[in-house]
């Protein structure tokens, strides 16, 4: 991990650039969008579960809709009380986590997408939504915006972990699946020994998506990971102190062969935190208040 850390610090992560037409570097510093192409040769070789590896929690919640229906992820009271439209605003602002959207967080070099999803109640097409307490946007229009993103930065590689799905069926999950086919086609890497997974041997492949899949429904397709070989600890607190205590027990504790690593370094809201911030809403109430950005610790989830 010691040359990972220092190959991560000569990356002088912090600038955002865009693509060059040309496939060119335009300056001396490393792109986000491209810091995997970058790292030096020998981290090539270097399993990719033992790489640091950026990523976001909620990551699809950059927008959600206030008009649609409240999503089945929530309890029947708060079903009820959503009937009032002041509570559907008050919703949103405690269910956007990000501000970024999928193509902006990959150019900024996030690599693991946390992502729940969800049908809608009255829609006849079968088809999948992201969800977060509210409907997010349409999968499909996601999946698109990270291909066209691979398809411009093809040694970059990213994970998928779908790990929360509510309202569907087996048709919805195979509805899903010829999506997530149809999106990526060949980017897709199989399920495999994780200790085999190189960035080198990803390349030589073109493989640049692998999918983790957190229902038994992967035993059909190849190219879907099971959820327990990314397993995602979670702390539920509000407390940073203990949020770092556990951060740094559960690395530890990880299994050191057959699997990935989410280390959630998020803070979590009870139902006082809600209440006590109903109207500033999470970023506010949460990050802001707990000078979270200052301690030098990053909200993103983080794979390692």
């Amino acid at each position: 991990m010691l040359a990972v850390r220092k190959a991560r610090r000569k990356l002088r992560m912090g600038t955002i650039c865009s693509p060059n037409p040309s496939g060119t570097k335009t300056s001396s510093e490393v792109c986000n969008a491209d810091w995997m192409a970058s790292l030096p040769p020998h981290l090539h070789n270097l399993p990719i579960s033992n790489l640091a590896i950026p990523g976001s929690h909620d990551s699809f919640s950059y927008w959600v809709d206030e008009k649609s229906p409240v999503g089945p992820d929530q309890t029947l009271a708060i079903k009820r009380l959503a009937r009032i439209s002041l509570v559907k605003k008050l919703m949103k602002k405690w269910s956007v986590t990000q501000n970024l959207t999928f193509r902006e967080q990959l150019e900024a070099g996030i690599r693991y997408f946390d992502l729940r999803v969800s049908s809608k109640p009255g829609d006849a097409d079968q088809e999948i939504y992201f969800i977060h307490g509210l409907f997010g946007i349409k999968v499909w229009d996601g999946l698109m915006e990270i291909d066209s993103f691979l398809t411009q930065h093809p040694q970059e590689i990213i994970f998928l972990d779908f790990n929360h799905f509510y309202a569907m069926d087996e048709s919805h999950h195979k509805c899903l699946v010829l999506r997530i086919q149809e999106a990526f086609g060949n980017k897709l890497c199989s399920a495999c020994s994780v200790e085999s997974l190189t960035l080198r041997t990803l390349w030589e492949k073109k493989c640049q998506v692998l999918i983790f899949y957190h229902c038994p429904f992967y035993k059909q397709y190849p190219f879907l990971w099971p959820g327990k070989k990314i397993p995602a600890p979670w702390a539920n607190t509000t407390s940073v102190h203990k949020l770092i205590l556990f951060l740094e027990t559960t690395l530890s504790e990880r299994v050191p062969r057959g699997s990935f690593h989410v280390s959630q370094a998020i803070l979590t809201p009870r139902v006082k935190t809600i209440a006590r911030g109903l109207v500033g809403g999470l970023k506010n109430t949460l990050v802001h208040s707990k000078g979270w950005n200052s301690r030098g610790t990053s909200p993103l989830s983080q794979r390692s």
